[in-house]
């Protein structure tokens, strides 16, 4: 149960990665396998190094937070899916012309790692709440990583076959929605037992 657990989680949470990768497709003229390893490599390692750093944050505070860990968890989670669904909501009205990255140098691609990340970062905190525990942790984030590397590297190639489709709203949406669940689910959890 644990892995279907962090299996929903990292694709909810490498949702934005997945978008930020269409339109990034979007911008390149041709495909290009190097650039689309670049991308999804960047964006897994940081989705992963992000989850680590805030369940080591939690780990400090975890005699505090046990007791009522599923409600953080609840409403953390809950937070971030409701903001991507809203986020989604705001860049539908946008222009997908209007956010293509002019350049997708490592620099541009080194900030939209951390921004896309920051969810990932928060959400960390949470697997105490899911019962993660020591050793857990590396499986569990290296599956963060893995998958969001893959849905990133799928996401250029859609970007550069699809162009302006609306797959970056979809995958918003849905990980929004993926996320309100997973709190739903911890937070029941929680109050049963």
């Amino acid at each position: 149960m644990f892995i279907i657990q962090i299996v929903l989680l990292a694709f909810g949470l490498s949702a934005d990665a997945f978008a930020v990768s269409i339109t990034n497709g979007m911008s390149l003229k041709k495909p290009c396998k190097k650039q689309a390893l670049k991308i999804a490599f960047m964006f897994g390692l940081f989705q992963a190094l992000m989850p680590l750093l805030g369940f080591l944050l939690g780990m400090v505070f975890v005699e505090f937070i046990d007791s009522f860990a599923h409600y953080i968890a609840f409403v953390i989670l809950a937070f971030i899916g409701g903001r991507m669904i809203y986020e989604a909501q705001k860049d539908k009205k946008n222009s997908a012309v209007d956010n293509i990255p002019e350049n997708l140098s490592l620099k541009v691609l080194l900030m939209q790692a951390v921004a896309t990340s920051i969810d990932a970062l928060v959400a960390g905190v949470s697997f105490i709440a899911m019962g993660v525990r020591g050793g857990w942790i590396f499986p569990a984030i290296a599956l963060i990583g893995v998958i969001t590397f893959v849905m990133s590297f799928v996401g250029v190639g859609l970007g550069v076959k699809v162009g302006g489709l609306m797959g970056a709203f979809a995958a918003k949406v849905a990980g929004g929605l993926v996320l309100i669940a997973i709190g739903a689910k911890v937070l029941l959890e929680g109050l049963l037992t």
